[in-house]
């Protein structure tokens, strides 16, 4: 591995009105030269991981603030860091889409409404509760690698497939009186998800900050977490320190012919030609 111990990799996304996401999408293009990184730009707001120096990735939320043609739309918004081994990205891509997480729903607010949110220090807690359905709220894929003791792996491809399984076991949920849990990596799909639960008549609780806001909040994280954590750049996988294991693509995806595409991809990645 190539020693890059001062470059930084972030993640961050806010669900934010954007009026003119075109817009947003050249500004951020211009904010971002430096960085390399992908990051996703709709109506509903924005979804981001960067890489680079501490000073660029400060710099570069100073623009966030200051450009006039995005001010106002993304104070307050949460930055996770995390260390690096492996360079994450070789390039900076920003694109306008309809989406920044596609649901597979139509109409779902994540602007306005959300689930409860819970620190990591009370997600503890609440998670040894016998009446808690602790879900995992991403690729099965990733659930092998590492999870919360004692969730459920809703066994999905791809994130539109969860609201089929949401659908299938919710009302057996609420018959036994249940409340639902659920963690992603980052948080952004628990948000979109509990939004789109809010109408099911069932408590829905998230990770604030997802699993990597656990890792960094809780020294004593493996005591709930076994395995590693997948994330989606060069790294692969990262430990519940927020270092890098050694665990490689092939590891991940190997063995699974529903998930050779990632493999092909993730190799594409790794040699800085998409």
């Amino acid at each position: 591995m190539t020693d890059l111990l001062d470059i930084v990799h972030e993640s961050f996304y806010k669900f934010v009105a954007i009026a003119d996401p075109e817009a947003c999408t050249i500004a951020l293009r211009e904010i971002t030269q430096g960085l390399t990184g992908s990051i996703l730009v709709a109506t509903e707001g924005i979804n981001g991981m960067v890489a680079a120096k501490p000073e660029a990735l400060d710099a570069f939320h100073e623009a966030l603030l200051a450009d006039p043609r995005v001010a106002g739309l993304f104070g307050g918004m949460t930055f996770k860091r995390s260390p690096c081994k492996t360079r994450p990205f070789f390039k900076m891509k920003v694109h306008h889409k309809p989406e920044i997480l596609p649901l597979g729903v139509e109409g779902v607010d994540a602007i306005h409404q959300t689930g409860i949110n819970v620190s990591p220090q009370e997600w503890r807690e609440l998670i040894k509760q016998d009446d808690v359905v602790l879900i995992d709220n991403r690729n099965s894929f990733e659930f092998k690698l590492g999870r919360f003791k004692n969730a459920v792996d809703p066994q999905v491809h791809t994130f539109r497939d969860l609201p089929r399984y949401i659908e299938a076991h919710v009302d057996e949920w609420k018959a036994e009186g249940k409340r639902v849990a659920m963690y992603c990596t980052g948080g952004i799909r628990c948000e979109k998800t509990s939004a789109w639960m809010l109408g099911m008549d069932i408590p829905v609780y998230q990770l604030e900050g997802g699993i990597l806001s656990y890792f960094a909040q809780m020294p004593d994280a493996d005591k709930d977490w076994e395995g590693e954590c997948f994330v989606f750049d060069n790294r692969i996988a990262l430990d519940t320190h927020l270092q890098q294991t050694d665990t490689t693509a092939e590891d991940v995806y190997a063995g699974d012919p529903d998930e050779q595409w990632r493999l092909q991809r993730a190799k594409r990645l790794a040699k800085g030609s998409q």
